[in-house]
Parts: C-alpha cells; structure tokens; sequence
C-alpha cells in the first residue's frame, strides 16, 4: 500500500521559512517524479514545484527564486525549502508521486503565512 505524509506545515509570519517534507513508503521512491501542489480556499489544486527521477526541476512562476525541491532517494524523501514567504502562500500544501499511469497524493499539510 502506497503512503505520502507530509509533515513541516504550520503557521509562519510574512517573510518566515517552512520546510515540509514528504516521505514515501509503498512504491519504488526513485523512479518517480515527486512533487507539491497547493490548494488556497476557494482555489483549484496548482503546482508549486516537481522533480523528476533525473533531479529536473520545475517551478510555478509565483514562487520561483523562493522556494527549492529537492529529493533524498535512500530516505524516500521530498522536500520542499520555502523562503520569503507571503501570504499568498497561504494553502494546503499536498505531496504527489507520478509515474507513468500510477498518480498517488497525500493528505495535505497546511501552511499559513500571517502576522
């Protein structure tokens, strides 16, 4: 059975940091591309950023230059390094594992930038 769990959310003032993580169990972590997507309230799921099994990068262009992904193969890991934050940020924040027709999220892990 396939787990996501993200962990690292929380509530953080304008300009703060957040480091959430992502650890994977039930699949073969490093052939699949990882990725965050994020929800804001009365939002469609976006994406924030993607790495593939190859450790290519992509970002939306709201958060490029402020946040990093990066994976870590032999802890089945993600991460996503958010600097700089804004409110705008503000959104549940999901992990996704794809590979090929196999699509698996977790549950979601909430961040709130305010003051």
């Amino acid at each position: 059975q396939v787990h996501l769990v993200e962990s690292g959310g929380g509530l953080v003032q304008p300009g703060g940091s957040l480091t959430l993580s992502c650890a994977a169990s039930g699949i073969i972590f490093s052939i699949y591309a990882m990725g965050w997507y994020r929800q804001a309230p009365g939002k469609e799921r976006e994406l924030v950023a993607t790495t593939t099994s190859g450790d290519s990068t992509k970002y939306a262009d709201s958060v490029k230059g402020r946040f990093t992904i990066s994976r870590d193969n032999a802890k089945n890991t993600v991460y996503l390094q958010m600097n700089s934050l804004k409110p705008e940020d503000t959104a549940v924040y999901y992990c996704n594992a794809r590979w090929f027709k196999y699509d698996y999220w977790g549950q979601g892990t909430q961040v709130t930038v305010s003051s």
